[in-house]
């Protein structure tokens, strides 16, 4: 008879000796690697050089990590600053604890001083890195799984996710299946990464405008999914504070998409003429 569930994984660290291997951390390392190779791809078949994208992340990626964990130590003080908590565990982050509008943060301010030290358009590198970013976070969410977190409201459904009663926070230990919502961020953010790929094919979306388009359809999705969690969170008025990070980055990301359009459209325009063959030739 089949399970009418999800099962977590019994555990998300291997050890190698003395040397933990945490799959959260394989999660991460292997969406860089693909985050750069989907990037490489796209900027080169958009006349870029070789190799760039690699150049770009070895800046982009430490900048990330910083950022993450700068962003994730900010909303979530009270784990190391309060009485009886460590300051020095700041600085552990193999014990998790990264934020994503930290590490988009950070990344775009190691990327773009990168792209100012090899003299290239950030907008350019951006617009070829914004499908593999969504890759990128969607590997990284099965880390969540593995570490069975950041799950979503009890649920009764056939996918519904089990979680060991050990992981269960206060108030829902009664329950043993919850909403997988890494799950649907993951198949989120693949779809969306899909998305942009397709217009960007029909309507050549440069200027930063396929990069928009990322941040959009991303905090779409990080909106509704946010709202299932019942892990501890900063709330402001009614919603957490990921909610609103999420309503102020898609209407930011909406008004660059928009009024950037006409300039899209004239760039798109002279590239076409460029790549046309002269006729007196």
């Amino acid at each position: 008879m089949f399970a009418t569930f999800i099962p977590s994984p019994s555990n998300g660290v291997w050890h190698l000796g003395p040397v933990p291997l945490r799959a959260y951390a394989f999660g991460i390392i292997i969406g860089a690697v693909v985050a750069i190779w989907i990037g490489e791809r796209r900027y080169q078949a958009r006349g870029g050089r070789e190799g760039l994208i690699g150049d770009v992340a070895i800046w982009a990626i430490p900048f990330g990590i910083v950022g993450a964990r700068l962003y994730h130590v900010a909303t979530d003080p009270e784990l190391y600053f309060e009485p009886g908590r460590h300051v020095i565990d700041v600085l552990k982050v193999w014990q998790g604890g990264l934020g994503i509008w930290g590490a988009v943060a950070g990344g775009a301010l190691g990327a773009y001083i990168a792209c100012r030290r090899y003299g290239v358009s950030f907008s350019s590198v951006a617009d070829a890195l914004a499908p593999g970013l969504l890759v990128a976070q969607a590997i990284g969410r099965i880390g969540n799984y593995f570490n069975q977190e950041l799950f979503g409201k009890p649920t009764t459904r056939p996918w519904g996710l089990e979680i060991d009663l050990s992981n269960r926070p206060d108030g829902y230990t009664q329950f043993a299946t919850f909403h997988p919502t890494f799950l649907y961020e993951l198949l989120w953010n693949l779809a969306a990464a899909g998305v942009i790929i397709a217009i960007d094919r029909r309507v050549r979306l440069t200027g930063g405008r396929a990069f928009a388009l990322y941040a959009m359809l991303y905090t779409a999705g990080r909106f509704w999914i946010e709202q299932l969690r019942i892990d501890p969170a900063n709330d402001i008025g009614p919603f957490r504070l990921n909610v609103w990070t999420s309503v102020i980055v898609f209407t930011l990301a909406a008004i660059y998409f928009v009024a950037t359009r006409r300039r899209s459209r004239v760039a798109a325009a002279a590239e076409a003429d460029a790549d046309e063959p002269n006729s007196a030739a």
